[in-house]
């Protein structure tokens, strides 16, 4: 598939324009960033080891009624996905205690979280992604009380899945991020997931080792990423 021009470029992803209407083409970049973005390299592979990652996932919750944004995989870089407006908010979905919320808190590394535990972060890389509450994104109107209830319960719904996909292969899923946004298709607006499921946005540990298994390798130099990154995807 030809693609467009290039509509935006983050992290770790470009978006490029194709010849269908209300699709974009998704290329996942060999680039891995940490602390927002001070720490960068590249990894080769990475990318790709992603793409078929997020695909795999993505189907799968698209078969229990999740509607995201992938539509297929195009090569071993690149996906057909659907044009979304991005809502400015990070959902991030915590099982055991790790990163930030130890930091914060002062909870110790490796606690189950007797629930999962669902913070909101404005999507805002100038402002270093801050902590906001559910009071923020009403008062601001980033959504309205009826979406940011459905988002909830739907962060619910993949986090069940996602812990029971992994934990069937010998992985813990300790927490995640997802990113949702609105589509408009023939005169309706609709919410659905945006957003790539991968080891770059979930923290997973081998279930008897506690080894880490994601971009945390890379953060905290723990040795090379695609071993990891592997392992998953097998």
């Amino acid at each position: 598939m030809k693609k467009g021009k290039k509509l935006y470029e983050g992290k770790a992803k470009i978006i490029y324009a194709s010849p269908e209407k209300n699709l974009v083409i998704q290329h996942f970049k060999d680039d891995a960033t940490a602390f927002n973005n001070q720490k960068k390299a590249t990894i080769d592979g990475k990318g790709i080891l992603n793409n078929r990652i997020s695909e795999y996932i993505l189907q799968n919750l698209n078969q229990i009624g999740i509607k995201n944004h992938l539509v297929k995989r195009i090569n071993m870089r690149e996906q057909l996905i659907k044009f979304v407006e991005i809502i400015p908010i990070e959902f991030i979905v915590r099982n055991i205690a790790t990163g930030s919320l130890t930091k914060r808190l002062g909870i110790e590394e490796g606690t189950v979280l007797n629930h999962p535990l669902i913070e909101y972060c404005l999507k805002n890389d100038k402002l270093g992604d801050p902590l906001i509450s559910r009071e923020h994104i009403l008062t601001f109107e980033w959504l309205n009380v009826i979406e940011l209830d459905w988002i909830y319960n739907e962060c619910k719904r993949i986090n069940d899945f996602l812990q029971g996909m992994f934990r069937a292969v010998g992985i813990k899923l300790v927490d995640f991020k997802v990113e949702f946004g609105l589509t408009h298709e023939s005169g309706k607006t609709q919410i659905i997931l945006a957003d790539e499921i991968s080891p770059d946005t979930c923290r997973l540990w081998d279930s008897i080792t506690d080894k880490k298994l994601d971009k945390d390798r890379f953060r905290k130099d723990l040795g090379d990423l695609i071993p990891a990154y592997t392992e998953v995807a097998k």
